[in-house]
């Protein structure tokens, strides 16, 4: 199925990783500011798969904040709520950078995560 390059970022952004798993470029770059880099769509699929395992583990509450788009790039920030058995296990605001090439394909994310107690 095709998506626009907005579609694609907001579901990444929001856990939705097999949904956009064909728009990644084969040579993509995630950069996980402060933590890893994975790059190749190989490296980011298996990490995607390792984060979809714990989205699994806990309840999940996504909310969208803001979305801005220009010709090849789309920033999408959000909050993450994830709970465990209704405790609150961990509270994330975040900003992902894509951008994509003349394809359509995601060739750069770079996400910047900040737990917080709001």
């Amino acid at each position: 199925m095709s998506h626009s390059k907005k579609e694609v970022a907001l579901l990444f952004s929001n856990g939705e990783f097999k949904k956009v798993q064909d728009h990644l470029s084969p040579d993509v770059v995630w950069t996980i500011v402060g933590e890893q880099v994975y790059t190749g769509k190989k490296e980011v699929i298996a990490y995607c798969d390792q984060t979809a395992l714990y989205f699994q583990s806990v309840e999940t509450d996504f909310k969208t904040n803001k979305v801005i788009e220009s010709d090849s790039t789309v920033v999408i920030m959000v909050t993450a709520e994830f709970k465990k058995q209704g405790v609150r296990q961990a509270y994330i605001s975040a900003c992902d950078v894509y951008e994509f090439n003349n394809s359509n394909k995601i060739i750069t994310i770079t996400s910047y995560c900040m737990p917080s107690k709001t």
